[in-house]
């Protein structure tokens, strides 16, 4: 496979992750970095070898030679880069939340479509081993027909002191962790009709919620919960672990603290671990979410090569923060049903 280059935007505390997992798939090479803080930038250049460094992004897209970008900002600067990247014929990787609104998104996705350059947005929760395990699972059909599943993340571990800004904005777990909950959900049981959510905010140091339930009613007939937390503290601290629990026609599966997997079915019940990779640039606890970081930018070079529309697209991506606006729209009637199709 031919090496593919790359401009990375944004050298914050996630783009270390973006730049570790490029370097170990070699496939996919970032060859010029960009950040208006000049500090951060050369810090990031010095740690990984990078010397091609700007301040502004319009300028290393033109005079860098890339086949795409990959765009780790705030969300804020999301539709402006994303549209200067589709203006340059460039295509586009970038970070979730996608967009600070359902019209920016639509914007961004249709900029892309008409300068005909893929875009695909970096969800990477889907993208976790124990998430993949589960899938196979019920792509192998052994539980039967799904009716009920949960998706679970609960935690009292301090994402603020590598990410303060969270604590500062307005809306916090939905926009920013809820997001992947939601999206794990549509990729086990497919699109959602109708929700109810409610939120709440139990930490008083920060802005906006840190506890969400959501309640969806799946089109392929499954009722899914999918609930996030910020604010429990258990006796054993599961960051970042996604829970789940489904149960199907034939049997369940059960996906359980420190990646241990349950399939009962046909009254036989298996146990396995299906624990991520541990890569030599990664650290526990963070290691289920940087190997979906390698995972899913893998998955970025091979759309590329091939030429096939990535699984998380900007359309997909689309309906996933559509889940988001209609779980704030019903918390804001307090738990009032939404009916997905009115916001798409």
């Amino acid at each position: 496979m031919t090496m593919v280059r790359g401009g990375l935007i944004g050298c914050g505390f996630f783009a270390h992750n973006h730049l570790h997992a490029w370097q170990e798939i070699g496939d996919g090479a970032i060859t010029a970095l960009c950040d208006r803080d000049e500090e951060r930038l050369r810090d990031a250049g010095q740690k990984f070898g990078i010397s091609n460094l700007y301040t502004d992004a319009a300028e290393m897209m033109a005079r860098e030679s890339l086949d795409f970008v990959d765009i780790a900002t705030t969300v804020a600067t999301h539709r402006p880069l994303v549209e200067l990247a589709a203006g340059a014929g460039l295509p586009v990787i970038c970070q979730k939340p996608f967009a600070e609104s359902l019209s920016d998104a639509r914007a961004m996705v249709d900029a892309c479509a008409r300068a005909g350059v893929p875009l695909m947005v970096h969800e990477n929760f889907r993208w976790q081993a124990p998430i993949r395990a589960v899938r196979a699972v019920l792509d192998s059909g052994r539980i039967g027909t799904v009716f009920w599943a949960r998706v679970s993340f609960r935690s009292a571990y301090d994402v603020f002191s590598g990410q303060p800004y969270l604590a500062t904005s307005q809306r916090f777990i939905l926009e920013d962790l809820g997001i992947h909950i939601l999206d794990i959900a549509r990729f086990l049981f497919g699109d959602v009709s109708r929700l109810s959510a409610v939120i709440n905010r139990v930490n008083p140091k920060i802005r906006g919620e840190d506890v969400a339930t959501v309640l969806m009613l799946h089109e392929s007939g499954v009722n899914s919960i999918c609930d996030c937390s910020y604010a429990t503290a258990l006796a054993e601290e599961l960051f970042p672990q996604t829970l789940l629990e489904i149960d199907g026609s034939r049997g369940s599966i059960r996906l359980n603290a420190n990646y241990e997997l349950i399939v009962h079915s046909n009254g036989v019940t298996e146990r396995q671990t299906v624990a991520p990779v541990l890569h030599h640039w990664a650290c526990r606890p963070w290691h289920n979410i940087q190997e979906s970081v390698y995972a899913i930018q893998k998955h970025w070079v091979d759309c590329l090569a091939s030429g096939t529309v990535p699984e998380t697209s900007g359309d997909d991506n689309l309906k996933t923060m559509t889940l988001v606006a209609a779980a704030y729209q019903s918390a804001a009637g307090n738990l009032a049903p939404v009916d997905v199709a009115t916001l798409t």
